[in-house]
């Protein structure tokens, strides 16, 4: 995607410099909406604490930055046990993202049995083929997902603009392009279709209003950033027409677990008779979870809760605390939208319901391997 009229990727090999070829970049997603900065990973800790610290996230990021951090940790020493535990150190970085889990799992099958003077060589290639797969999936979702957009505007009657809502960011910044939600809103506006987005604030890291509206921004992509609670009052005046979200981990049954306040949204479309649509690729899908009920959710740090970081007068950032010196704050990343909320999948094989058979349909080789 462009950001002032460069073509960028959210993670890329160095091209320039000492570490050409080999140590990685990434954008800061702290940093954004005030400050574009790169920061590049030279070693294991470097991609681990980039998890962490939410330098990158979105679940098929943390997938090919976990990739890159194997690749990293195998050039400076190929044994198995380095190999171990770099994915131990990887793994527990973020509990909730299975793409996570899956990257570290391809990294393992690829490098295990092969000689350790190749092991580095075919790490960082496996690691480029992860990002190059995760582009091309992403753009399979858009075009399945623009099919369903067009016959929304169809049936409005091509008249006014086309309103989705959206939550969290599932855009090219929680993947390595494209995004997964919101690439079919890119290919609608770039295939004329006036499409308006409803950008969630997404509290308490405001993915939403820092990440979602930036890089709508910079596609010139309509948008208009709302606090979260006011989704529930557009949809009951008719001024949104659906709504579309990502997903970091998918139950067998159709449960998503997404950004938290997915599952009040989808409450409120199910309410008003507003389609839901999750768009996710394949390796966000929890084969071996039935359902969305042991999913472990995330807490993280109260102080996302407490304190948030804007720019000053002065052009400056800065955290500020929002909450009284003695009030506990509580943290929960993400909640659980049952199956039956959702009204279909959007994914890079196709479009379906929300169900075991629906998925199983789709992805039957993954299901019976």
């Amino acid at each position: 995607m462009m950001v002032d009229g460069v073509p960028y990727r959210t993670i890329w090999l160095a091209q320039e410099g000492e570490g050409a070829g080999w140590q990685v970049e990434i954008i800061d997603q702290t940093r954004l909406p005030h400050i574009f900065e790169t920061v590049r990973l030279t070693n294991l800790d470097d991609a681990a604490h980039a998890i962490r610290a939410m330098l990158v996230r979105g679940a098929p990021l943390i997938g090919a930055t976990a990739a890159y951090g194997v690749a990293l940790a195998m050039r400076a020493d190929t044994s198995d046990d380095a190999l171990d535990q770099a994915c131990e150190t990887l793994l527990a970085t973020r509990p909730t993202a299975v793409n996570l889990g899956w990257a570290l799992a391809e990294m393992q099958a690829h490098l295990r049995n092969r000689p350790r003077d190749q092991r580095a060589a075919a790490a960082y290639a496996r690691a480029v083929e992860i990002c190059d797969e995760d582009v091309a999936i992403c753009e399979g979702i858009g075009r399945n997902g623009l099919a369903l957009f067009e016959d929304i505007w169809t049936a409005k009657g091509q008249q006014g603009r086309l309103n989705v809502l959206t939550h969290c960011n599932a855009g090219w910044l929680a993947t390595v392009d494209w995004g997964t939600a919101l690439a079919p809103i890119y290919m609608a506006h770039d295939g004329g279709i006036p499409v308006h987005v409803w950008v969630d604030e997404t509290r308490p890291r405001n993915q939403g209003a820092a990440l979602t509206a930036w890089e709508l921004g910079k596609h010139g992509v309509p948008h208009t950033v709302i606090v979260d609670n006011a989704g529930g009052h557009l949809m009951q005046k008719g001024e949104v027409d659906l709504c579309i979200t990502g997903t970091d981990r998918t139950a067998a049954n159709g449960d998503v677990c997404n950004k938290i306040g997915t599952y009040l949204k989808a409450l409120a479309a199910h309410d008003n008779g507003v389609p839901f649509y999750v768009a996710l690729p394949g390796p966000t899908i929890d084969w071996e979870m039935p359902d969305g009920n042991a999913i472990p959710i995330e807490e993280r740090d109260p102080a996302e809760v407490s304190c948030i970081e804007g720019r000053l007068a002065d052009g400056t950032t800065a955290p500020v605390q929002l909450t009284p010196d003695a009030s506990a704050a509580a943290n929960y990343a993400f909640d659980v939208t049952p199956a039956r909320l959702v009204t279909a999948l959007v994914t890079e094989r196709g479009v379906c319901a929300a169900s075991t058979d629906g998925l199983a349909n789709l992805y039957n080789k993954e299901k019976n391997a």
